[in-house]
Order: structure tokens, then C-alpha cells, then sequence
């Protein structure tokens, strides 16, 4: 269907809010373009919009989206096929390190005549871009080819000096259209914002150098220590300046500030397993499958045992019939770490098993300092509990993460300073996860609160958190069935 967007014709499938609108019309045509967009408020959609507008009127004919691991792989699986409009022609490839044999066929073909005919859209992992390897395949898909590239979580090329962000920026340069999403695009320093803004030009900052660029905006002393000297920055300046330069070529906008988004936003962060989790689990599933087709009666508790088994797995260990846990190698608290840098302001973190509430709490504590995280769980006492809320819903006091499961905090509390709220893990519980929800969406909220579930793809992780999304119970009469189903997906 062809919508109006101020006088700029292009097939739309799905309406966009206002504040995507703005964004939109903002950078539908021009070359260079940044959407510092907080997670929740549409920013992949905007993107793909734009696209849609080039393609449409023939400024590109391919597109490349280079996002971060358990991002890149969501761009197919969701937000292509929810925002691309049926009218645009499209084909999606996948650059990944392991190749299935199906895959590399597709990537083959896409640098035929033929496919050339559509919009073709490539996905790769960012990391991709530290190796040689990905550039051999990319010469040869934009040969002749009117292309967009696009960083999303662009913070993942803030550091200057990594091989990848080298390599991007050298790649990109001959990009006839350039984009970075990012929900903060500033996440230790305004210095973040050099690389990122040098992927799209040198000339929109207009320094030579990082050197050069921080030397105007970073104030810095030198500090002695022993015989040793060193600078350190100590502050910053001239950043309304910065400001300036900035603002003609990014649009920024927060979850507070978009006033037409819905109380509540659900989005799924996928966690890639590691190859020791994906043998466990399909172990795990084997057995899980022979049971429960076995014809003998299974009991609920057998059921739930077998999902709380996989589920723990996904979280990075296994306990062992006496009661040891194994440790895992997993990419849960990494994926953790990186949805909060998207997030500003307050953060509910809900998880399952006790042992993760301890790790996350440790390792927030580590990154953000010891008074950024409370946590609330049954080794809490209450004296702990009532300072851990009251530290939390103070807007001055510099507690930032709430750590807790749904079963000790998840009800009879209010947590209405948080706008964001992450689900590490699930129990099976739907009116768990409803009060849980509703911690932070309650009288007092006056704004939108995000909902964000760490889903390793192609698991029981999916379907459980599509079931208590859509707010259907997981029944004891059909758990062995719905199970067995899960498993043999």
C-alpha cells in the first residue's frame, strides 16, 4: 500500500508512530544519518523504511546491516518481515562464520544477475569485520551495486583503535548511503561519538584525527605517578558545540519523550548458544522426546522437570543428579550486558534461579560500582528489601538495577522508577509474570515501560516466553503434549 509521508510516496506495511515519522522525514534522502533511538521506540523500523524509500526510488538496490551477535539474526526473523512492505521486491542473506550447506548455496547466488533484481538485503555479524575473510565475498556483492550499509548497536564501533571498526570504516567508504542506530550512543564518554560518526564521514565532525577531536572536547591532566606520567581526562567541554555539529545529521529521541508509544513494548533479545550448550541441549531434548513418547504416563512434575532442566541449561549450567552444578559456556550475562548499554534511566532484571541473581548482581556491580545494583531475592532480609526498594525508587540516589525473581519480588511492590524491564529468565508461572509486569506498570508510571526477554533461538526458551506474553497458562492437562511439540520443532 502506498502511504503519504509529507509528500514522500513509498510503499509503508505497518503505520509508524510519530516520533518514527519525524525520524523518517528527517533522513529519507540524506547520505548520512544517525537514529539515537532508546530500545522500545522503533528505531529497526525506521531503518527499514528508509530503505524501502531508496529502493523505491532507485538510490540503492542493496542494502547491508551489520549488527552485533543475537541481533543480526533478529533482523530476519522479526523486523524484515513485520515492517518490509509486500510491494518492495526483497531476498535476505546471512554471512555467519559456520555455514550450513543451504546457506553458503544462497550467498553464492546472490551475486547473480538474477538476484539483482530485488532488494538485496545482507545481515552480518559485526564481528565478522575483525577477519579478511568476510571482505573477499563483500567485493564481489556490491560490484556495481548502489548500496546502504548500516551499523545497528553502533557503540559496538566506538573504540577507534579495534581491528573491526577499522575495517568497517574502510569498507564503508564506498557506500553511497550510510546509517548507525543506537539507543545511547554515548555510553562512557561524548569521545564514543568519534568512530561512529567517522563510519558515516570525516567530514561531519571534521577533525583529521581521535587525537585532534579530543584534544577539543575532552579536558585532560597530566597526572604523575612515582616516575611514571600519563594523561588522564578529567572532564569535558565545548560539547554544546558538539551538539550542533551533531544535530543536523541524527535524530534523538527517548521512551519519555515519545509520547505516542504504547504502555507497553515487548522485544525479544535472541542469546546465541555456545557449541557445549547446543550438544547439552540437544541431549537433553533427546531423552526429553523419548520420555514423553513413550507411552507411559508422564506426571506434570516430570514435565516441568524436563523444562526446568533445558532452561537452566540456556542460563550457562546443569545440576547434576547430586545436586553439583556444572558450569556452561554461555552468552546470557555478555547479551545482558549489552541490552543495558541500550537503556537509559532504571533497570528491573527478573531471573529464574538464585545462582544467576548472584552472578548478574556481581557482575553489574562490577561494570556500573558497588552502589549501582540492589538485589531482592530469599537470601534478602527484610531490612535489606525495604532499603533495596527505597534505594531504587529514589530518582537521586544512584541505584540503577533491581535484581530479583518474580517469586519474592514479583508481587505486593512498587517499582515504578524503572521504565525498563529485563527478563534474564522465566519461570512457567503466568500470573508471575503478570505481577512481575506490573512492578513497574502501575499507578505512578507515567511513561512507556519496555519489556525485553533474553530467548536463546530455536529452544523452549521462544515458546515459553510467547506463551506468558500472550498470556496463555502453561496447563498441566496439555504441558506434556505442548512440550513434546516445542521439542520437535
Amino acid at each position: 500500500m502506498i502511504e503519504l509521508l509529507n509528500s514522500v510516496q513509498f510503499p509503508l506495511k505497518t503505520k509508524p508512530y510519530d516520533h518514527q515519522r519525524d525520524a523518517l522525514f528527517r533522513s529519507y534522502d540524506k547520505e548520512n544519518f544517525a537514529y539515537f533511538m532508546e530500545m522500545g521506540c522503533g528505531k529497526s523500523k525506521v531503518l527499514i523504511d528508509n530503505m524501502a524509500w531508496l529502493y523505491w526510488h532507485t538510490k540503492i538496490d542493496t542494502a547491508i546491516i551489520v549488527a552485533p551477535k543475537g541481533v543480526y539474526t533478529n533482523w530476519k526473523n522479526n523486523e524484515l518481515p513485520i515492517h518490509l512492505s509486500d510491494d518492495i521486491s526483497s531476498k535476505v542473506y546471512i554471512w555467519k562464520a559456520n555455514l550450513t550447506k543451504r546457506e553458503t548455496t544462497e550467498l553464492k547466488s546472490s551475486v547473480g544477475g538474477e538476484a539483482r533484481r530485488n532488494l538485496r538485503i545482507l545481515l552480518i555479524n559485526v564481528e565478522a569485520f575483525a577477519t579478511k575473510k568476510i571482505f573477499k565475498f563483500l567485493d564481489t556483492f556490491t560490484h556495481r551495486s548502489n548500496y546502504l550499509i548500516a551499523v545497528d548497536e553502533s557503540t559496538t564501533i566506538k573504540n577507534i583503535k579495534a581491528k573491526r571498526t577499522k575495517a568497517l570504516i574502510k569498507f564503508a567508504e564506498r557506500a553511497k548511503y550510510k546509517r548507525i542506530l543506537t539507543g545511547a550512543p554515548i555510553t562512557k564518554s561524548p569521545l564514543d561519538l568519534y568512530s561512529q560518526f567517522l563510519f558515516m564521514s570525516p567530514k561531519l565532525l571534521n577533525f583529521c584525527s581521535f587525537w585532534s577531536f579530543q584534544a577539543r572536547y575532552a579536558v585532560i591532566k597530566n597526572v604523575k605517578m612515582g616516575t611514571h606520567q600519563f594523561n588522564q581526562i578529567v572532564g569535558y567541554k565545548n560539547l554544546e558545540e558538539l551538539k550542533k555539529k551533531i544535530d543536523p545529521y541524527s535524530y534523538r529521541v527517548t521512551k519519555e519523550e515519545a509520547l505516542d508509544l504504547p504502555p507497553k513494548t515487548y522485544v525479544t533479545r535472541q542469546v546465541d548458544m555456545t557449541m557445549e550448550q547446543e550438544r547439552h541441549y540437544q541431549s537433553i531434548k533427546k531423552t526429553s522426546v523419548a520420555l514423553l513418547e513413550g507411552g507411559d504416563m508422564v506426571t506434570a512434575p516430570e514435565v516441568m522437570t524436563r523444562l526446568l532442566r533445558l532452561q537452566q541449561l540456556l542460563c550457562g549450567y546443569l545440576v547434576t543428579d547430586e545436586g553439583e552444578v556444572k558450569h556452561i559456556p554461555n552468552n546470557r550475562l555478555s547479551t545482558l550486558l549489552e541490552v543495558i548499554e541500550e537503556m537509559e534511566g532504571k533497570v528491573i532484571i527478573w531471573s529464574r534461579f538464585r545462582h544467576d541473581i548472584m552472578k548478574i548482581c556481581s557482575s553489574l556491580k562490577g561494570v556500573y560500582g558497588q552502589d549501582s545494583t540492589v538485589s531482592y531475592f530469599g537470601d534478602t532480609t527484610m531490612a535489606q528489601r525495604d532499603e533495596a526498594i527505597a534505594r531504587f525508587q529514589n530518582q537521586e540516589d544512584p541505584t540503577r538495577f533491581f535484581v530479583s525473581n518474580a517469586q519474592t519480588g514479583g508481587m505486593g511492590i512498587t517499582l515504578h522508577a524503572a521504565t525498563n524491564v529485563i527478563y534474564y529468565s522465566n519461570d512457567f508461572n503466568l500470573e508471575s509474570r503478570v505481577q512481575s509486569e506490573d512492578r513497574a506498570h502501575r499507578v505512578g508510571q507515567h511513561n512507556p515501560v519496555l519489556y525485553v526477554d533474553l530467548v536463546c533461538p530455536n529452544t523452549v526458551d521462544v515458546h515459553i516466553v510467547k506463551t506468558l506474553v500472550n498470556k496463555n497458562k502453561l496447563a498441566n492437562i496439555t504441558l506434556g503434549e505442548r512440550v513434546l511439540e516445542w521439542l520437535k520443532v
